[in-house]
């Protein structure tokens, strides 16, 4: 990770080529060297982040005034730092009677807080947690006494928890995690503070701006979605082919406990929805040996999505991967414990992060817990089922090599999609479609549950969700088109995106032949498109014209009265 002094000498850069994101910083104490280091960390994320800076300790002022700055601005995030060091003068100002409410009292501040942005904003809010100071007063009394100020602290990081699970567009940056992973001589230095009012070090300014961005890009669609592993000295101690599989090291003791954690933490990040592939140089059968016969194995084969060993380059096997899961390589992650081997990859594959993982096994989690490499804005159930969707569409892909025409091949497949408008029950799975879709996406629009529940409400709106189940099992939730009223004629596809995971099986046009549908149910005559490109979404550039739209001005248009229904393989359920 860069210093702050090379983050700040991005500053001098060009950012006019770069998305812009409006960003509001809010803080008690002050926040132009984080301001600094948050623009110069979006710009090696590939974001000009165009950033307001309040007034120092303006955040109830800037916030509760719908004329101020801040609402003039119109941010796309308001982040908003309220320091533990506040928070204590705010306690020491508190008679004797009142400190056992600091807590409720703070909570109840925030959640005003966050509900006057609402009123008068439709950003997103990112809220600092509170990193401990123990003022010693009680000793290690202090957790059992409520009116101690460490008892207070520990309450109100957990009612924020509570908070902020059920707060959309409210997200929590965990900077008490940070001053635990770095020690608070690290995070804080007094004399700085004393004299300049700031409560973060130049040195810790790095991480925090990486966190803040990291937030943002999971929010706007950037993130990690798949692990690619190497197998021997990465997942297991020794070679497999060498040792024989009552020789690798893994087990409760030695050495292999360090595997063995290492394999839990990757089983709890499959169970979250990452994509796990393997891409080993091995003998295939070799390589499988461990995952399905070796007792103290934590990931069994059910738990790898796509499973590569064999003795061609690394390369070319990564490459095989990305082209099977359709994901971009920025959006995957390659661990080997090889150094040549990483070198020769990430010479290749710039876009791939391979992170350097230590020489000793046993460091090989607390690196890459500093590395916060798998931010996420959402979960669903539906992610828990990831790696069977991705299991299930190898099979796929081994039974069309089978059919001499692509028709019969999709016809073969029995294909059922049920349709419906949004609904409280899909709601939280749409946002999240809208927040990873980056290729089939023509507009690229993210949404938030309470963006996606005020739609629903909307009567100037018409919503489509699509599932698709065929004979290898249900995908779930694959598709969405938001259909607004832009005339009494003329119906404007704000939003169409749709998982990579069903191209090339009829989709786009069943799609548009429902949207066809509800045109001429309400009255339209003719469907206004746009296309708004980005890094990713090259994919669909031509979508339009494939499906018989016409360009003028910019936009895509349809006539509905003339459309002839398009032939699929897909039934409406």
């Amino acid at each position: 990770m860069k210093v702050f002094s090379q983050l700040k000498k991005n500053l001098k850069n060009d950012f006019s080529q770069l998305p812009t994101i409006k960003i509001a910083l809010l803080g008690d104490s002050a926040t132009q060297f984080l301001n600094q280091a948050l623009r110069g960390t979006g710009y090696d994320r590939g974001y000009n982040l165009d950033v307001f800076e309040a007034d120092f300790n303006q955040i109830e002022q800037q916030i509760f005034d719908p004329s101020s700055e801040l609402y003039k601005f119109t941010p796309d995030v308001i982040v908003i730092f309220n320091s533990t060091h506040k928070l204590l003068s705010k306690y020491n100002k508190l008679d004797q009677g009142e400190q056992h409410k600091l807590a409720e009292l703070q909570i109840e501040l925030i959640s005003n807080l966050f509900n006057r942005v609402k009123k008068y904003s439709n950003a997103k809010v990112i809220y600092f947690n509170f990193p401990e100071i123990n003022d010693s007063v009680f000793g290690s009394f202090a957790n059992k006494t409520i009116s101690s100020f460490l008892y207070q602290l520990r309450k109100l990081n957990y009612e924020l928890m509570s908070y902020a699970a059920q707060a959309t567009n409210f997200y929590l940056l965990d900077i008490a995690s940070i001053q635990n992973q770095l020690g608070k001589s690290t995070m804080f230095q007094p004399a700085v503070y004393v004299n300049s009012e700031m409560v973060l070090s130049i040195d810790v300014l790095p991480i925090v701006a990486a966190r803040i961005v990291d937030i943002i890009g999971a929010i706007y669609g950037k993130f990690k979605k798949c692990l690619i592993l190497d197998l021997d000295n990465t997942m297991w101690g020794g070679v497999i082919g060498d040792d024989g599989l009552e020789n690798i090291q893994l087990g409760s003791l030695g050495i292999g406990k360090a595997f063995v954690e290492f394999q839990h933490w990757i089983k709890k990040l499959k169970n979250r929805g990452i994509i796990i592939a393997v891409c080993s140089k091995n003998t295939e059968s070799v390589a499988k040996e461990p995952f399905q016969k070796h007792p103290d194995m934590v990931l069994r084969m059910e738990d790898v999505a796509l499973f590569v060993a064999n003795w061609e380059s690394k390369v070319d096997n990564i490459r095989t991967i990305q082209k099977v899961l359709n994901i971009g390589f920025d959006s995957m992650v390659f661990l080997d414990d090889n150094p040549y081997e990483r070198n020769v990859v990430r010479e290749s594959i710039a876009e791939l992060t391979i992170p350097e993982l230590p020489v000793d096994p046993a460091e090989y989690l607390e690196y890459l817990y500093t590395l916060n490499l798998f931010e996420t804005a959402s979960f669903s159930n539906e992610d828990t089922e990831r790696t069977k969707l991705y299991q299930v569409e190898a099979k796929r892909t081994n039974l069309q090599a089978s059919f001499s025409s692509e028709g019969e091949f999709l016809q073969s497949l029995d294909m059922i999609s049920i349709v419906e408008p949004f609904n409280k029950f899909n709601t939280p799975r749409v946002a999240q479609l809208s927040q990873r879709s980056n290729q089939f996406n023509l507009r690229t629009v993210r949404y938030t549950d309470e963006d996606i529940a005020r739609i629903a409400n909307n009567n100037n709106y018409y919503t489509l969700s699509f599932t698709l189940k065929d004979k290898f099992g249900d995908n779930g939730l694959i598709a969405v088109v938001i259909l607004a009223a832009e005339s009494q004629s003329t119906m404007f596809i704000e939003s169409w995106f749709m998982s990579c995971r069903v191209l090339k099986r009829g989709m786009e046009n069943f799609t548009l032949n429902a949207i066809i549908d509800v045109a001429k149910l309400n009255g339209f005559l003719q469907i206004k498109a746009e296309y708004l490109p980005t890094v990713k979404n090259e994919l669909v550039k031509d979508h339009y014209v494939n499906l018989g739209f016409e360009e003028k001005c910019g936009y895509w248009y349809l006539d509905v009265e003339n459309y002839q229904t398009k032939s699929c393989f897909i039934t409406k359920k």
